[in-house]
Formats: C-alpha cells, sequence, structure tokens
C-alpha cells in the first residue's frame, strides 16, 4: 500500500481511537459513508503520490464491510519526524466552513505522523491484515519505491464519533512533510450520516 495511503488511513483511524473523554463522545449504531472521492493535491513532481484507490461499496456502512485497493510510490524514504498538516472543513448552508483541531480531531497538525503509528501497532507487533499478507509495511522509515494493495476486505467495527461530528458533507486535505518540504498531499470528500 502507497505509504500516503497507509498513513491516511492511519489517521483516519487515530480520528475514530484517540482517548477521549466521555462526555464528547456519542455512541452510534450506523455511520453510512457515502460519495467517498479523493484526489492527489501536490506538486506534479511530488514524491509520494497516491495512483489508485478504489473502495466499496457506496455508502460504506459502518458497523459493516469494505472492499479496498490501492497504490502509489515513492521516490524518496519516508522517515521520522514526517509531519501531517489536516484541514477538515464541513458544508453548512452552502459554505465551507473550517472545523478546528478539537481533542486531535479536525484541523490539526500532527508532528510525527511515525509516532501516531506507533502507538497504534506498536514496534516489534506484526502489521495487521492484510498488510502483513502482503508484506506491506505499517512503521517508519517507509522505503523509497511503489507499492500496491490487491482487493482486500476489511471489518469495519461500531465506533464512536465525536459528538460535534455530525451529519453532513466533509471534504479533508492532508499534506505530508518533512524538514519543511511538502511530500505529498491528498483531497478526500465524502458525505457522513449517523443514527
Amino acid at each position: 500500500m502507497d505509504k500516503v495511503v497507509f498513513l491516511t488511513l492511519s489517521l483516519v483511524l487515530v480520528l475514530t481511537q484517540v482517548n477521549y473523554s466521555s462526555s464528547s463522545l456519542r455512541r452510534v449504531s450506523k455511520v453510512q459513508v457515502m460519495g467517498f472521492d479523493w484526489k492527489n493535491c501536490g506538486q506534479p513532481d511530488a514524491p509520494a503520490v497516491l495512483k489508485t484507490l478504489t473502495v466499496s461499496p457506496d455508502p460504506i456502512s459502518i458497523p459493516g464491510e469494505l472492499t479496498a485497493s490501492a497504490s502509489g510510490s515513492t521516490s524518496v524514504e519516508l522517515a521520522a519526524p514526517l509531519s501531517v498538516n489536516v484541514t477538515l472543513e464541513k458544508e453548512v448552508a452552502g459554505f465551507w466552513v473550517k472545523v478546528p483541531c478539537l481533542e486531535e480531531v479536525g484541523s490539526c497538525h500532527y508532528k510525527d505522523a511515525c509516532d501516531i503509528l506507533n502507538q497504534l501497532i506498536p514496534p516489534g507487533q506484526d502489521c495487521p491484515e492484510p498488510l502483513h499478507t502482503y508484506g506491506l509495511p505499517c512503521h517508519c522509515p517507509f522505503k523509497a519505491g511503489s507499492y500496491s494493495l490487491p482487493q482486500s476486505d476489511f471489518i469495519l467495527p461500531t465506533m464512536d464519533l465525536p459528538y460535534w461530528l455530525s451529519n453532513g458533507n466533509y471534504r479533508m486535505q492532508g499534506v505530508l512533510g518533512a524538514e519543511g518540504k511538502e511530500l505529498g498531499c491528498l483531497k478526500l470528500s465524502l458525505s457522513l450520516h449517523s443514527d
């Protein structure tokens, strides 16, 4: 899997797994993610580029099953510290409004994505499936090269959402950087509906 894809998906996991105080979370029985779309937003010569990403079904149900495949490449080694700047916006009355960084969720700057990965998957522990099966890395440093995740099935568990993350249209931009240089940029858009 492309490092940008893995870091993006890891950050999405972080957004749903971060420890919040109980008052800031609400249990949702079902979440529907509709209209998922993505595109690169970096320079044409950006070192880290997502080439393909497909997810199905549409809508994606959480809890539920997801099928995904991805490919991409990086022309440079991605090593700590590897920063990620996330800008999250919600459509409100036809305007895009920036969601502030609240409890490490929203439009936040993460100083080191490598450290976040180490918290999610402790060093020395095998990478989760299907990364392990396909020999794909889940810890820094990520070597330069091309990566591919064949079509794979995932089980998406029930989740808790921050109380302020409500139904609506969202778009997110993640900029990957190191030593003051932009390494890659990815934009995601989706609609969220929860019960």
